[in-house]
């Protein structure tokens, strides 16, 4: 297989994980893993690793971001994030008692539905009326989140950025960026967590597709980010549902392939 192919094919991956985790807080996974196993007949369990390292520093700089332009729950990021991480790990464990191969189609699904969802219904709450809700509520709500979220993702292997998207706005009444942002400051832990483990178990990756994926999906990463934080609500809420609904078909597209 040519460098050439290997870097076309790393570029249109690390393109749309980075517009899926820059605009909506989506996991790389969901992009980078398919695309890994199907072009370049990757080992599943290597291309879910580099997927998920691709994702730490995209996330990372997203977060950062969000956060400078003031659009980052962190308190409650934290106490969510505490939950996801633990239930990930409940969830996975159930899921390996029971037959789940098809729930991963569930989470491409669910990301092209929430796509539409975004562009027909747009998210226009209020930085205002976010702040309308008590502390101790939001933190109450954020614990609970955490656990459907969490134990959603260790059970179907996917799907963690869109289910926390959904939940923060449709929920929790998140503004859209504040969503976002909070989201992707959690998937960088998570996804850290993840890599390293499937590193620890799986060995070591193809280091050139591994920083060929890291670099694609940070730089488009930054430049959904920067386009995200000056946008105005509704056309955000446009582009996001673009992002997820045109990404949601090219997996199902994926999935048919394989």
């Amino acid at each position: 297989m040519s460098v050439l192919f290997t870097v076309l094919v790393t570029f249109f991956a690390g393109m749309g994980a980075g517009l899926g985790t820059g605009f909506a807080g989506m996991s790389a996974a969901a992009v980078i893993s398919p695309m890994l196993i199907t072009f370049l007949h990757m080992d599943p369990y290597m291309a879910v690793g580099i997927a998920l390292s691709s994702d730490v520093l995209a996330s990372a700089v997203s977060a950062y971001t969000y956060h400078k332009n003031k659009n980052l729950d962190v308190k409650n990021g934290l106490i969510m994030m505490a939950s996801v991480l633990v239930f990930t790990v409940a969830g996975s464990w159930v899921a390996s008692k029971v037959p789940a191969a098809t729930m991963g189609n569930f989470s491409v699904f669910m990301t092209f539905l929430l796509g539409i969802k975004f562009i027909l219904r747009p998210v226009m709450t209020t930085k205002e009326a976010m702040q309308g809700v008590s502390a101790q509520k939001r933190a109450v709500q954020s614990v609970i989140c955490g656990v459907i979220i969490g134990f959603i993702c260790g059970f179907i292997g996917a799907g963690g950025g869109m289910m926390m998207l959904l939940i923060l706005t449709s929920v929790l009444g998140y503004e859209l960026k504040t969503a976002v942002g909070t989201s992707v400051f959690i998937m960088t832990f998570t996804a850290l967590t993840g890599a390293m483990s499937h590193f620890m178990i799986g060995g070591t990756p193809d280091w050139m597709v591994w920083g060929l994926c890291v670099v694609f999906t940070l730089l488009w990463a930054r430049i959904a980010a920067v386009f995200a934080n000056k946008a105005t609500p509704k056309t955000l809420n446009r582009a996001t549902g673009v992002v997820l609904v045109v990404l949601g078909l090219v997996i199902m597209t994926f999935n048919l392939l394989t």
